[in-house]
Order: C-alpha cells, then sequence, then structure tokens
C-alpha cells in the first residue's frame, strides 16, 4: 500500500513538472512575442505621429489659404485668388509623399480650389498644369459642383483641353448649363 501511494506522489510531482514546464515554456513564448509586438507598435505609432503632424501642418496652411479665397470673393481682387492658389499649392507640395493616402477627399477639394483660383486669377498656363497634377494625383477621382456638373470636365473645357469640335456636343458632357450656353455664345462670335 505504501508503495502505491509513493508510485502516485512520484506520478503527481512528474505530471506538476511536466506543467510547470510546459507553462513556463509557453509564458517565455509570450514574452518574446510580446517584445517585437511592441517594437513594431513603436514605429506604428511614431508614423502615426508623422501624419497626424503633417495634416495638422497642412491644414493649417490650407485654412490661411482659404481665406486668402473669401478675401478675393469679397473683394474682386485677382491678385488674392493667385495668392491663394499658390499657396494651396504649397500646402500640397509640403505634405509629402508618406501621407499622400492621408485625406484624400479634403486634399482634393483644396486642389480642386487652387486650379479655380488660378483661372480667375488669369493665370491659365499655371491652372491647366495644376489641372494635370490634380489627375495624376488623384486617378480617376472627381468632384462635382452643387449643379452636378464635373471638375475636371469643366475645367477642361473652359481651359481648352478639350477638342473645339465637341463644344457642340454638350449634351455628352458633364458641364453645367450656364457654362454650356457661355461656351455656346463665344463659340458662336469667334465665327460671326
Amino acid at each position: 500500500m505504501m508503495k502505491a501511494s509513493g508510485v502516485l506522489r512520484l506520478r503527481r510531482v512528474g505530471i506538476r513538472s511536466v506543467f510547470l514546464a510546459a507553462t513556463a515554456l509557453a509564458l517565455s513564448a509570450c514574452v518574446m512575442n510580446q517584445q517585437s509586438t511592441q517594437g513594431e507598435g513603436i514605429g506604428f505609432r511614431e508614423a502615426r505621429f508623422q501624419e497626424i503632424s503633417a495634416m495638422r501642418d497642412y491644414r493649417a496652411c490650407r485654412d490661411d489659404a482659404l481665406e486668402l479665397d473669401t478675401q478675393a470673393r469679397t473683394t474682386g481682387n485677382i491678385g488674392r485668388y493667385l495668392a491663394s492658389a499658390e499657396l494651396l499649392e504649397k500646402c500640397e507640395t509640403e505634405l509629402g509623399p508618406e501621407t499622400a493616402g492621408v485625406a484624400k477627399e479634403e486634399r482634393m477639394r483644396a486642389y480642386a480650389l487652387s486650379v479655380q483660383n488660378y483661372l480667375k486669377g488669369g493665370d491659365v498656363h499655371k491652372a491647366a498644369a495644376n489641372l494635370e497634377k490634380f489627375k495624376r494625383s488623384f486617378p480617376d477621382k472627381d468632384l462635382y459642383y452643387a449643379d452636378g456638373s464635373s471638375f475636371t470636365t469643366t475645367m477642361e473645357a473652359l481651359l481648352g483641353q478639350k477638342d473645339k469640335t465637341t463644344f457642340g456636343r454638350f449634351a455628352a458632357k458633364n458641364i453645367s448649363h450656364d457654362l454650356a450656353g457661355e461656351m455656346r455664345r463665344v463659340r458662336y462670335w469667334k465665327h460671326n
């Protein structure tokens, strides 16, 4: 009987030893995995902090440009349109490639405003160049005015980037009714 209880005790000690060894091995694996996750977490946090800082700077820059745009619309000052457009372009340029995927819709609107403001300021070449940058930076994307007309199609029409013979087919274009009428008027008086 004593032998049986001694054997049972040895088995319990053996089972406990195996259990403790397995637990220690499992815990040490968790600790190693946790250390590598912490390193990746810090790198992710640093990258995220840089993105947030860059966007904060971008938004402050954009807000200054929007203020110039508001002043230009209020006073009709062409120089302020150009200053607003230049500042919006600078804001996008200084943002950098590491944040290219951040706040795309917001950045699209601001860059589109720079195209519009260059056009309103009379710098047609810069407006055309920025429209091309807009299309490269945001491929297959477009913005729409309140009347449903397309920003890119409207700007292409205003900047003469479309074949002039297609201006007669405004129904196929997504531009505003007012712009279509104005383009027809300009075309008529050029030829008559």
